[in-house]
């Protein structure tokens, strides 16, 4: 009896075809895209015995795909297929000779003709194979509220050295090496606090963290 269900079960043809993204509602991949995915390495899925189908391809297909951080296919017993979708997460976006975002696991994003995301803008001398300063740099800013409130520009010059344009101000933050970061943004936030009460964050075009104890600004 089991063996004859079972058999039925697998000659059960593919009925419906659902599309499901975890999390964030901005898709930078679309579900018409999804579905070609699906279509281009199984052919018309649909109507399909079920055992004809070979789900770990689909999720291969699925994960191939640079906006794709991870990707489940899966069958139910009525003949459902479903595929849940895990987008990657732009945390900055890289405009030099060419034009694409980092994830936040530091990889290669590809932009989305779907949405663009607010994150900050990366230049300078930046490639997909020369990303780890900017990705601990853009890591840092992601996970700092007074940071990802007020930067909107990384620039990486040709030593790999760092530095900063902040919303609302006319002056340049130079980090310099990614050395001691945790003390150079708090000594950063202590500059930014201290200016904005005397009202003087105007008066300068360079502020340099590099040095221990002090920030060291250059004025107007």
């Amino acid at each position: 009896m089991f063996a004859f269900s079972n058999e039925k079960n697998n000659e059960r043809k593919i009925t419906n075809i659902e599309i499901f993204f975890e999390g964030e509602d901005n898709l930078f991949i679309t579900h018409e895209t999804v579905s070609k995915l699906l279509i281009q390495n199984q052919g018309t899925v649909k109507n399909k015995p079920k055992e004809t189908l070979d789900l770990n391809l689909l999720e291969s297909a699925l994960n191939s795909n640079p906006m794709i951080k991870s990707a489940q296919v899966f069958v139910s017993v009525d003949g459902d297929l479903t595929a849940e979708i895990k987008q990657k997460k732009p945390i900055a976006r890289v405009r030099s000779s060419e034009s694409f975002y980092i994830d936040e696991e530091g990889g290669y994003m590809p932009l989305s003709t779907n949405y663009t995301a607010r994150v900050p803008i990366v230049t300078g001398k930046v490639t997909k194979d020369n990303l780890k300063t900017v990705f601990k740099m853009a890591q840092k800013i992601t996970n700092d509220d007074f940071l990802l409130k007020h930067v909107t520009q990384i620039h990486q010059n040709d030593d790999n050295r760092i530095s900063l344009r902040l919303r609302q101000v006319g002056f340049e933050v130079f980090v310099g090496d990614l050395n001691n970061l945790d003390r150079k943004i708090n000594n950063l936030k202590a500059f930014y606090k201290k200016a904005t009460k005397d009202k003087i964050l105007n008066n300068y075009s360079k502020v340099n963290l590099q040095f221990d104890s002090q920030v060291v600004c250059t004025k107007s």
